[in-house]
């Protein structure tokens, strides 16, 4: 029966030219005609590739779909294609009033099942609307995931008889039937090698060598490639080099986007097109606020994998953009889009607050690597956010096992850089030395030392663990098949063994060995003092100058025994007069000042970050007498006067000073 009606409605389809395949329909038995075309379907269908695809489509009846139905046909995550109102672009093909209808009923349509039973009842199939069938079919199938197709509709006939027109004459698909085809299979995880992709690829290349594809059909046959990752860069140029040719007035938002995912896909080129991706950056401007939230994943992503980061200009517009759509990524669109951020240095208050909103309402929905980039981007900027950095630990507390060795470092360091211990600290810490206790072996030594050197910043002594990280054993990982160690990870050593030595008397483990000591705590490329700002230096100078009569009696950016620079210091004798600073004989007190510029304190915040909490404390217990001057401090000071009479405040109890020369 199947065959018969398969017959009756098939071999009145002229337009989709399938009268060789419905003759040997017809003049073969039924069981030989499944039998050969399953056993030309197989290979297709079979052969999957080693990564799942992620794809969600977009067309304007999708909308109303979802908002009628209440059903997602569209997968949320990462972006392959670019958003195009599919439906629309099929439908100028054909523009009769039957068109319209049938491109209607498919919309609605919600299952594979029901788009093949719906076109065996057709009078005539165009190829466009074999082609928006064959999409359909992937549209619907992608909802669930990535499965592919089932067994049942591979064996379908109506579905394999238009699979093996596909293959048998493709030339005779209109451009746009050709494309869609091509991109519809590959969503449906056709074998690269099957016969049916070859000669749908083939042909495309045939007809782009020619010029005989339109912009939309281009863009779509480049992204189609790219996921193919078939012909290298060589087709991708011919691609390229046909659309520099057109004027990107014609181009839509969803072909801006596609052009610059076929850019990214040539990065080694980027050089060679350095003019072209000029002009789309200045044109991208004017369709910023068309970009839907996928779209502007997708751009941002190409602009960072392009390097364009002389295209600050669009970065900050679509900066401005991506605010009203935090509450809409997807996770994989909101991970790309904080990737692009953290790599342009680019960070927005309102941004910053539109996600303590989603991280707060979501995050036990959030991947770990959207937590993580989430943490990152905090820290990068030095962005003390209280509602991001609360989810989180709460998140970690609740769903630590989801969470890989890195994860868990990148998650745990930013609250020991932003110096911020949360509510539910001691439950955080709690589990997190569960996990170092059961899992101690997976981490990388680097990443071990970051971690336990991130937790000695907010106090929370890592005493169990350090016997193993002062173990030579240990050490020896730490360098690897380097010849010596480097000097971060020598710094983050020496400042855990200080730790040690003036927080955790009780420790009673093994030493760091003085060979992995440094002299200093400030390096050249990421020192753990931040360095004294200048200006405000000169300011506190000229203050000192003047309440102690010269400059003798204070110096400047001292290195003491204990790895720590001081941006000033005095001394003071057992009467508390101030001594030169050359003296270095009868000194019963020093006071440490720490000049304390805005690079020392959280983004817009008054408060300390880690490193220098930690410098603070551990100056103090030295015997220091530390003196904070923070810049909010001085610019509220208005006169000359007002700053020695502050500076005095800060420094000595008492109104008179001493001072004395010897």
């Amino acid at each position: 029966m199947a065959l018969i009606t398969l017959r009756k409605n098939l071999y009145r389809l002229p337009d989709f030219r399938m009268h060789g395949a419905l003759a040997a329909l017809k003049n073969q038995p039924l069981n030989h005609v499944h039998k050969v075309v399953k056993e030309r379907l197989c290979p297709w269908f079979c052969s999957r590739q080693s990564e799942p695809f992620r794809i969600r489509f977009h067309h304007a009846h999708c909308k109303k779909f979802n908002s009628k139905n209440g059903n997602d046909l569209h997968p949320l995550s990462g972006p392959v294609f670019s958003q195009v109102s599919d439906w629309v672009r099929l439908e100028q093909n054909v523009k009769n009033g039957e068109s319209q209808t049938f491109y209607k009923r498919l919309s609605n349509l919600t299952s594979s099942e029901e788009v093949l039973s719906f076109i065996s009842t057709m009078e005539t199939l165009p190829d466009t609307m074999a082609a928006g069938a064959l999409q359909r079919i992937c549209e619907v199938e992608k909802k669930d995931g990535d499965q592919g197709l089932p067994k049942e509709i591979l064996e379908n006939s109506i579905f394999q008889a238009l699979c093996f027109q596909l293959e048998k004459e493709p030339s005779q698909l209109s451009n746009t039937s050709l494309v869609t085809a091509l991109q519809a299979l590959i969503l449906l995880h056709v074998d690269p090698q099957s016969s049916l992709l070859l000669n749908l690829v083939a042909e495309c290349q045939n007809r782009l060598k020619k010029g005989g594809l339109e912009v939309r059909n281009l863009c779509i046959l480049g992204e189609s490639l790219i996921r193919l990752h078939s012909s290298g860069c060589v087709t991708l140029e011919l691609i390229i080099n046909q659309l520099q040719g057109e004027k990107l007035e014609t181009f839509t938002p969803e072909d801006i986007v596609a052009l610059y995912r076929i850019l990214q896909a040539c990065a080694e080129k980027v050089h060679e097109h350095q003019t072209f991706l000029n002009k789309i950056n200045n044109f991208s401007l004017s369709i910023v606020s068309n970009l839907s939230p996928k779209l502007i994943s997708q751009m941002l992503t190409a602009l960072v994998v392009l390097d364009q980061s002389q295209a600050f200009p669009l970065i900050i517009k679509l900066g401005r953009y991506v605010v009203r759509h935090v509450p809409h990524f997807t996770n994989e669109e909101l991970r790309r889009v904080l990737e692009a951020f953290i790599y342009f240095g680019y960070h927005d208050r309102f941004f910053t607050k539109a996600l303590e909103y989603r991280v707060a309402a979501a995050c036990l929905t959030l991947n770990p690597e959207v937590v993580c980039r989430v943490m990152e981007y905090c820290s990068r900027k030095q962005i003390l956010s209280k509602p991001i950095l609360n989810a989180v630990a709460e998140t970690f507390v609740c769903q630590s096992e989801k969470f890989s060795p890195s994860q868990i470092s990148a998650l745990m360091e930013p609250f020991g850089k932003l110096h911020y211990l949360p509510p539910n600290a001691s439950a955080l810490f709690r589990t997190l030395e569960n996990v170092l206790f059961t899992h101690f072996n997976h981490f990388p030594p680097e990443t071990l030392l970051k971690l336990l050197h991130s937790c000695s910043l907010n106090e929370c002594h890592p005493v169990n663990f350090m016997a193993k990280i002062f173990n030579p054993f240990f050490l020896q990982q730490l360098q690897g098949e380097e010849s010596h160690l480097d000097r971060l990870s020598r710094a983050r050593l020496t400042q855990l063994f200080l730790t040690s030595v003036l927080e955790c008397p009780f420790y009673k483990g093994p030493k760091l060995l003085r060979k992995y000591q440094v002299k200093s705590f400030v390096t050249p490329c990421c020192s753990l003092e931040t360095p004294m700002d200048s200006q405000l230096y000169k300011s506190v100078k000229i203050g000192l100058i003047d309440l102690l009569g010269a400059r003798l009696y204070f110096a400047s950016k001292v290195l003491t025994p204990y790895y720590y620079t001081i941006d000033v210091e005095i001394k003071l004798d057992e009467e508390g007069f101030v001594l030169p600073f050359t003296v270095n004989e009868d000194i019963h007190e020093r006071i440490a000042l720490c000049i304390d510029g805005p690079k020392r304190f959280c983004s817009n915040s008054k408060h300390l970050l880690g490193k220098e909490a930690i410098k603070q404390r551990h100056l103090h217990l030295l015997g220091y007498q530390v003196v904070q001057i923070p810049y909010h401090e001085i610019e509220m000071l208005k006169s000359r006067r007002e700053l020695v009479e502050y500076l005095q405040r800060k420094l000595f109890s008492e109104n008179t000073v001493h001072w004395q020369e010897r």
